[in-house]
């Protein structure tokens, strides 16, 4: 029997209670992935929680020590990955009922590593419901990288997301329209990332179309 998803409430104070337990030991960090696009305004609900922790001076795995350590009644746990030779553990949160809980996904900024997170000072986050988030077309690019790394990937499960990928992407686009983003009024956002998110634009435009909606809030695809 398979157990409930996590409702949007207990993604939420999932996220609050992560933020919170950062915040008090002077990290800051937001949101991004899933639960960002569903604040944001996308419609699909959330099935687990990234946040990134802007440090130049931890690394992922303290980052996950210190929110079991310090988390009401162990909440957030890990667990040995399942990947063969991994090194590192995966972070959960018991939540309420049978056998429920919710995989959490902590991150840092780095070019290197094929994550490609840019680091975003405090400043620049966005806070929607009393949550950081990662500004919205950060957001939206790494939204798209996730679609070409699933469809790129040898593992099936990863392929088969990305239909469902596309649709958020296409409803991400749209709220970008409504909310008057525009690509060249970020000019914060490092050259690195932008020149990756150009290829990615086009990449995605290649493989499913919309270059209108890209153009309308700043990108220059071909199409």
């Amino acid at each position: 029997m398979t157990s409930r998803p996590p409702t949007r409430d207990e993604i939420r104070e999932i996220s609050r209670e992560a933020v919170e337990i950062f915040m008090q030991d002077g990290l800051s960090c937001c949101l991004f992935g899933s639960a960002a696009c569903e604040l944001y305004g996308r419609r699909r609900a959330p099935n687990d929680v990234d946040i990134v922790v802007m440090t130049r001076t931890r690394d992922v795995e303290s980052l996950k020590g210190l929110l079991c350590r310090n988390s009401e009644d162990g909440r957030f746990y890990t667990r040995a990955s399942r990947m063969p030779n991994a090194t590192y553990r995966v972070l959960w949160y018991r939540l309420p009922g049978q056998r429920r809980s919710c995989k959490v996904d902590i991150l840092i900024p780095d070019s290197s590593n094929g994550l490609n997170i840019p680091f975003v000072g405090n400043l620049r986050l966005e806070w929607v419901n009393g949550l950081p988030v990662l500004p919205f077309l950060v957001t939206l690019i790494l939204k798209v990288q996730g679609w070409r790394d699933h469809g790129n990937s040898s593992r099936e499960d990863f392929r088969a997301k990305v239909e469902v990928d596309e649709r958020d992407i296409n409803e991400m686009l749209r709220i970008a329209r409504r909310r008057g983003e525009d690509v060249a009024r970020e000019t914060w956002i490092p050259r690195w990332f932008l020149n990756h998110g150009d290829d990615l634009v086009q990449e995605y435009v290649n493989a499913v179309g919309g270059g209108r909606l890209w153009e309308l809030i700043g990108f220059q695809p071909f199409y």
